[in-house]
């Protein structure tokens, strides 16, 4: 009796787990898949459901040209602070993840602070600086900002891709005669490059999406896409908005699985 009692419970938990699981991925896909359908609408009209069916709005994107403009500074900011991103957080990775000492405990504290500090607090003390040190808002002070706040994932990613290296591997390629540069290029990079990636990916991603940053460290000449798409529904519920929201959506979702795919991103995140 308490055998199958036993099975029971964990019957009814699993059952109760997995309805929760689906009710929890519905409500995170339908939002997604509304703005997909509402996107190939006839109308002039964020209406759902759509009274017809249309690809006429995704024509619209090709002479969209603000939003073409902030696409690009998008692309250029989050590439930049990205490729910044993964040259300080690898270097912070390596002088911090085997190390013991204090200071290499408050680096890393250092590191992942801009994740813990709010984002609109950040931005603001970033323009403060800025204006301090007389430098003005561009291209470089958003790359600045971003790369600040995307370094943590990179430092991350590659203290955990370290944390599995071997240093059996590392002792070896010291008695064999190798230098450290040799070492780092030829054994510790080629093991750790999938953390690098993944961190990577999670930097750009946060650097394109990123709103509270660029909205205070940008300007008119330096138009940031999801300012100008956040501006647009705010004066009017633009149709092209939507074909653009699922444009990133599915360019999302495809980078995603091809990051799993040869990272395994989501045991990296999870791990």
């Amino acid at each position: 009796m308490s055998g199958r009692q036993r099975n029971w419970e964990a019957l009814s938990f699993q059952i109760v787990m997995t309805a929760i699981a689906v009710l929890a991925l519905i409500l995170i896909v339908s939002p997604s898949l509304v703005v997909v359908i509402v996107s190939f609408t006839s109308g002039f009209s964020l209406k759902f459901p759509p009274q017809g069916y249309s690809t006429r709005w995704y024509v619209e994107l090709w002479n969209a040209w603000q939003l073409q403009f902030a696409a690009r500074n998008s692309v250029v900011v989050a590439m930049s602070s990205t490729a910044l991103s993964i040259v300080l957080g690898v270097a912070a990775a390596l002088a911090i993840s085997r190390s013991k000492a204090l200071t290499a405990k408050l680096l890393d504290s250092l590191f992942m602070s801009p994740l813990v500090l709010p984002a609109l607090a950040f931005g603001l003390a970033a323009l403060m600086f800025f204006s301090l040190i007389g430098l003005p808002i561009s291209l470089l002070t958003l790359v600045i900002g971003h790369t600040i706040v995307c370094v943590p994932y990179v430092v991350r990613n590659t203290v955990a891709a370290l944390a599995q290296l071997e240093p059996t591997l590392l002792e070896s390629s010291a008695i064999l005669g190798a230098s450290r540069l040799y070492t780092f290029r030829r054994i510790v990079l080629p093991l750790i490059r999938p953390g690098i990636i993944s961190g990577a990916f999670i930097a750009f991603m946060s650097s394109f999406d990123n709103v509270p940053v660029s909205l205070i460290l940008r300007d008119a000449a330096t138009d940031m896409l999801p300012i100008r798409m956040w501006q647009d529904l705010e004066g009017k519920l633009d149709v092209t908005i939507a074909a653009l929201s699922s444009v990133l959506i599915i360019g999302t979702v495809a980078l995603m699985a091809i990051m799993e795919r040869t990272t395994g991103l989501s045991k990296r995140l999870t791990g």
